[in-house]
């Protein structure tokens, strides 16, 4: 099978799609502008199913030729950031405080594009597109999962764009490719005194600042080397006045771990050494951890799919690296008796070659967005599809990854109930409208010193 063929006026269709939701940011579940926005332009396929679910979650039938044949999932998110943007951009966000940072402009968008491909040339059995609102809390996946809309789903699979690839380029990558996000919150309560007199005082701030300092040997001394992780302390409150020592202090952040085991080591470490580090002060600490998303892991099968399918539109196999980001896929654990097998994500390039800095995650300077081409072609994320209905037929029972005792899967970039692996899309340049050629299909192997990115 031959990639099908974009056509031109779809092409910029959806380029003013993605920039006219740029421009209307919306945060989780408060997309009612996006969702109708969607809604609409989902309608204008004749031939599909469209309904709300989840409330600001947005769903499309698209029947395949064959009626009894197991359905497939293709998902994009939709919500944004709580971010001002300066990027200058002509389609800049008209809404203070809130950008699409994170790509889920394109993501909706090219959702809506894999859409109307799979109208014009459907696959073997019904593809359900899901529009997933959201993302950004961990919330929408479960949602989504909880509203039915996948019941009858046997596999799904999605996509995210990623700055630190190029264009036309795409990681497919069994195993671990993105971490679980946990977060934390800790309180050291002490005295208060006058700066003058701290003698009188169990002072929070220079406790936080111990703490701050032993938990970076969770990583360093307590996790296997060979085992990524992330600790990360990302804000910290204490104090109003220069010459008061306050009587407590707030530290907040994230844990990251890409199985299990380590991940249940870094929640105890952290506790041990908190709660140690504060008494050596002389203070009370009060610890919250919030068990978030699961680590995307991709089952090998799932991924040898997609990889396989993709390898009919790009032109080469190459080898990247992963990291420990979440936002990739949000997970959320299997509801009981649900019945999808499995699922995939693939990372597709954003950055244009030149761009040597690709700028970081959630950066509200984020003119490679537009500079970079991120919006990206259909094709990959359409061929993929085909390929699983009509080479698997009947939902493959075996290939349920299981995952923490259970079975998980669902997320940011595929909601799902099954295993997690991942799926991509070809790259166009947004800026002409032409379809750069898709020069690559990469794969990403997770090492330790690619661990940091956003949550």
């Amino acid at each position: 099978m031959t990639a099908f063929e974009f056509p031109a006026e779809l092409r910029i269709r959806l380029t003013e799609l993605r920039r006219e939701i740029h421009q209307h940011p919306e945060l989780a579940f408060k997309e009612e502008r996006t969702a109708a926005r969607l809604e609409s332009e989902l309608s204008r396929i004749s031939s599909a199913v469209v309904r709300r679910v989840s409330g600001t979650g947005v769903t499309a039938r698209i029947p395949g030729r064959d009626r009894s044949a197991p359905a497939v999932a293709l998902r994009g998110d939709i919500d944004a950031l709580p971010i001002d943007e300066a990027t200058g951009l002509t389609f800049a966000s008209r809404t203070p405080n809130v950008m699409h940072a994170c790509g889920h402009d394109v993501h909706a968008s090219w959702a809506v594009g894999a859409a109307a491909l799979l109208a014009a040339q459907p696959a073997q059995g019904d593809v359900i597109v899901i529009l997933q609102p959201a993302e950004e809390t961990g919330k929408g996946a479960l949602a989504i999962l909880e509203s039915g809309a996948l019941d009858d789903a046997r596999a799904i699979f999605g996509g995210h764009v990623d700055r630190r690839f190029a264009i036309g380029q795409v990681v497919a990558d069994e195993g671990p490719l993105a971490a679980s996000a946990d977060t934390f919150e800790i309180e050291l309560v002490g005295a208060g005194a006058h700066a003058a007199r701290p003698h009188e005082s169990a002072d929070p701030i220079v406790g936080a600042a111990a703490v701050i300092s032993a938990l970076q040997t969770i990583v360093a001394r307590r996790l296997n080397p060979a085992t990524p992780g992330v600790v990360t302390v990302g804000a910290v409150h204490a104090g109003t006045a220069a010459n008061v020592i306050p009587e407590r202090a707030v530290l907040q952040g994230t844990i990251r771990a890409v199985d299990p085991s380590s991940r249940d080591l870094m929640h105890n470490e952290l506790r041990r050494i908190v709660t140690s580090t504060a008494a050596a002060f002389r203070l009370e600490a009060r610890i919250s951890l919030d068990r978030g998303t699961p680590p995307i892991v991709n089952p090998p099968q799932a991924t040898a799919w997609a990889r396989d399918a993709a390898a009919r539109v790009v032109e080469r196999v190459g080898h990247a690296f992963g990291d420990a980001g979440s936002h990739a896929l949000r997970g959320a654990a299997r509801p009981p008796g649900t019945t999808l097998d499995v699922a995939a994500c693939l990372l597709a390039g954003a950055r244009r070659e030149e761009q040597r800095d690709p700028g970081a995650d959630h950066d509200a300077d984020q003119k490679r967005a537009d500079a970079g081409g991120m919006f990206l072609d259909h094709d990959v994320g359409f061929v993929v599809v085909i390929e699983f209905v009509s080479r698997h037929g009947p939902a493959p029972g075996n290939a349920v990854y299981r995952f923490l005792g259970g079975t998980f899967f669902a997320p940011a970039t595929a909601v799902a109930r099954g295993a997690v692996a991942a799926l991509p899309f070809g790259a166009a340049t947004e800026s002409t409208g032409s379809a750069p050629r898709v020069t690559s299909l990469r794969s990403s192997t997770l090492a330790p010193s690619t661990m940091a990115r956003n949550s």
